[in-house]
């Protein structure tokens, strides 16, 4: 028999709700992705723990940071966004935020960064003025650049030469090749994401990495994930951290293999399962660097 009692109404979400939505607060794999390289710079840096206040500093700044991008990248991207099944239903896009709402939350969180970095050196606030600029950038390289996540990629590695600078005031030879091998890591985690979204983007005409590489997408992502490897393998060997880097590396390494099982296919599922458990090579490498300066 047929119910009369209808179906009760979906309250509406809090503002906090919405705002932790906007910043992918219950998705931190995104922020994971930056910390790991940048406390592994710092660790680099300080030649071991780099002690509390630093580490505080460039975590809450790291987490805060990306929050902001996440603001602007979902006012940038909001009309092209309502086209792609993954993101249709982001706040901004959805309109259960406001442009200004999410601009005023991405600039909140963007000066409570700033703060932070107010608490180390000049040469450490002078490199957050680029870092914030390459950040505001990305959201619109899309547009215009066939391989975007070369932009990410030097968004995402800023954090390595300013834990230097606010460790020893200057940018060694060292802290630009950590970089360079980062940058390769954006590349290959961001096109296995951009993996998953390529048949709406094509539709709506978004420039990625997934699409410029075609059908050598797959190939591309592995030798992005063994530059990685190599280039930090080789810059951190005179360091003599010992067998517990190594070990790190190997982590990381085999981590690489099983990624490669599960983007073989080009699957939605395994491409954006790669990319979320892709943290655990920041980790792997992060630790490494601890346990190697921690038993040197």
């Amino acid at each position: 028999m047929p119910s009369n009692t209808a179906a009760a109404p979906t309250p509406p979400r809090s503002r906090l709700s919405l705002y932790l939505d906007l910043i992918r607060w219950n998705r931190p794999a995104g922020w994971l992705l930056l910390l790991w390289p940048t406390l592994s710079a710092l660790w680099i840096a300080a030649g071991g723990f780099p002690g509390w206040h630093l580490l505080v500093v460039f975590t809450l700044g790291t987490i805060l940071m990306r929050s902001a991008g996440c603001c602007v990248n979902d006012v940038a991207d909001r009309r092209f966004d309502r086209h792609v099944k993954r993101t249709a239903q982001r706040p901004v896009t959805s309109g259960a935020v406001s442009v200004r709402e999410a601009l005023a939350v991405g600039a909140a969180l963007a000066l409570a960064a700033f703060a932070l970095v107010l608490t180390t050196n000049a040469a450490t606030i002078a490199w957050s003025v680029p870092a914030l600029a390459v950040t505001l950038a990305y959201p619109y390289a899309k547009r215009f650049v066939s391989m975007p996540q070369a932009v990410l990629g030097v968004a995402f590695s800023m954090g390595i030469p300013m834990a230097f600078t606010a460790v020893g005031r200057d940018v060694p030879w060292l802290a630009f090749w950590l970089v360079l091998g980062n940058l390769f890591w954006v590349l290959a985690y961001d096109t296995e994401y951009a993996m998953v979204d390529r048949d709406d983007d094509l539709k709506i005409g978004m420039k990625t990495s997934a699409i410029t590489l075609g059908r050598w997408d797959v190939p591309a992502v592995m030798a992005f994930y063994l530059l990685l490897l190599a280039i930090w393998g080789v810059v951190l060997a005179p360091l003599g951290l010992g067998v517990a880097w190594y070990l790190g590396l190997g982590v990381a390494l085999a981590q690489v293999g099983w990624h490669w099982t599960l983007i073989r296919g080009r699957t939605r599922e395994g491409c954006f399962a790669a990319f979320r458990a892709n943290h655990w090579v920041g980790f792997a490498l992060f630790a490494g660097v601890v346990l190697g300066f921690a038993f040197r």
